[in-house]
């Protein structure tokens, strides 16, 4: 269900508040519409109730409840559609922290959930993770120097050692994995000829607080937020980067306190 209702978005056959449908940035043959760039990323469908049911599915929440306790909120939503890759690489995820996109704490309260909608293998660019990263610290991002370009918001890490031993996560349909917000993490290019889909949700305990990110390596992604979110909501510089987060934010279960 939540793909054929990803083909009814990209269609255009139903219109979806606050959802922001992102393209590649090199000319790929579109999906479902022709002449039109890939879609190839769903962000914020919390107010699609078809793609929203994904995040509070009993099987995902009785895993997201040992990270983040009974009061849960979603935070951020994505249903990820990679394109075959067009020969610039832009179908590759840099290697970056979640958490860099998140100006909510504590850490250890966050939790990503990320369901394959069909097999996913190295082939079609499978997820890559950095074991034990998670117990580090946040680290500088920026936008990777690639010939090709980067897609829009695909921040990087600046500083990790190419040469640590990565794993590569090749899943079967419906399987799913659940990581930390300082994971660092990323994939890699998608060369077969298919889109490869999977359906992903941020979660943070509603105790969670915002915290200012000035002064901090998150400034750089804060500008490109409030500039997104300026544009989307229509509204001058008053918006700040924790309301753009707390207007999508969704509770799932128990209470919402601070978030």
């Amino acid at each position: 269900m939540f793909r054929k209702e990803f083909e009814r978005i990209c269609r255009q056959e139903v219109k979806v508040p606050g959802l922001v449908v992102m393209r590649d940035v090199a000319i790929v043959k579109s999906e479902f519409v022709a002449d039109q760039k890939a879609v190839s990323k769903l962000q914020d469908f919390q107010e699609d109730p078809e793609l929203f049911r994904y995040c509070t599915l009993p099987q995902i929440l009785k895993y997201v409840e040992c990270f983040t306790g009974p009061n849960i909120m979603a935070m951020h939503t994505m249903l990820i559609n990679k394109p075959p890759d067009a020969g610039k690489k832009t179908s590759r995820h840099p290697m970056h922290q979640d958490l860099h996109y998140f100006p909510f704490r504590p850490t250890d309260r966050i939790v990503c959930s990320w369901t394959a909608m069909e097999k996913v293998n190295r082939q079609n660019g499978c997820l890559v993770v950095l074991p034990g990263t998670h117990t580090g610290t946040l680290k500088e991002h920026d936008y990777p120097e690639w010939e090709g370009g980067v897609n829009k918001m695909y921040h990087g890490v600046r500083d990790y050692d190419p040469q640590q031993p990565r794993v590569h996560l090749e899943m079967e349909k419906g399987d799913t994995v659940f990581f930390h917000p300082l994971l660092i993490h990323g994939s890699g290019m998608n060369q077969t000829q298919g889109f490869r889909k999977a359906i992903s949700c941020h979660y943070a305990g509603a105790e969670c607080y915002y915290i200012d990110v000035k002064g901090t390596t998150q400034e750089n992604i804060e500008k490109e937020v409030k500039e997104i979110a300026a544009r989307k909501y229509a509204v001058g510089d008053e918006i700040t980067f924790q309301d753009a987060w707390a207007l999508r934010g969704r509770l799932v279960q128990g209470e919402r306190i601070s978030l």
